[in-house]
């Protein structure tokens, strides 16, 4: 009975690491452009991925700008304009600087203007500085700002797939964050 149980065991997890592999999708050639919550590729062609140990190693180096990519929630347009709004709190990597709304795979010209000077501002004008994307885990949203860095020309892009998720849950500090004004 003792072998069978060994045999059953394994096999059960065998199916579990396979199930696990085929959730992460391919990477795509171009931007993802819907659905950007759920399961991202292991791969960026052009920047490398980190892992949490990673990225907080580099963090604790201080040498590399963090932008948070996650998107900011607008005030609802049915509220007049005698009602209260808070925005709901942002809790990131401490030190970063938040460009919300910047991981979608099409971006509108002020959007993409934004991302740009954003980009110039954390990276002092250094196409090769490091730069760390990252948003929540099983976002998409990360991982095309990141695309799009690369494309821009900026030669040290690092994608972290586990975001803020992935730090908090490996005790690490997080800070409040209010996002970069817009134009």
């Amino acid at each position: 009975m003792g072998a069978r149980f060994a045999i059953a065991v394994s096999w059960v997890a065998f199916i579990s690491f396979s199930a696990m592999a085929s959730e992460s999708p391919a990477e795509p050639e171009s931007y993802r452009m819907a659905n950007y919550r759920g399961p991202t590729p292991p791969t960026l062609k052009g920047a490398r991925v980190l892992s949490t140990e990673e990225a907080h190693e580099i963090w604790k180096e201080g040498v590399a700008a963090f932008i948070d990519i996650l998107p900011q929630a607008p005030r609802p347009a049915e509220l007049g304009p005698d009602v209260v709004w808070r925005d709901k709190p942002r809790f990131d990597i401490p030190g970063s600087l938040w460009l919300p709304d910047t991981g979608y795979g099409a971006l509108a010209t002020v959007t993409e203007a934004y991302f740009r000077e954003g980009l110039r501002k954390a990276s002092g004008d250094n196409s090769s500085k490091t730069m760390v994307f990252y948003c929540l885990r099983d976002c998409w949203m990360s991982w095309n700002a990141a695309k799009r860095a690369v494309a821009l020309g900026y030669q040290n892009v690092d994608w972290y797939p586990e975001g803020t998720d992935g730090w908090s849950a490996a005790g690490f500090p997080l800070e409040s964050r209010r996002p970069e004004p817009r134009p």
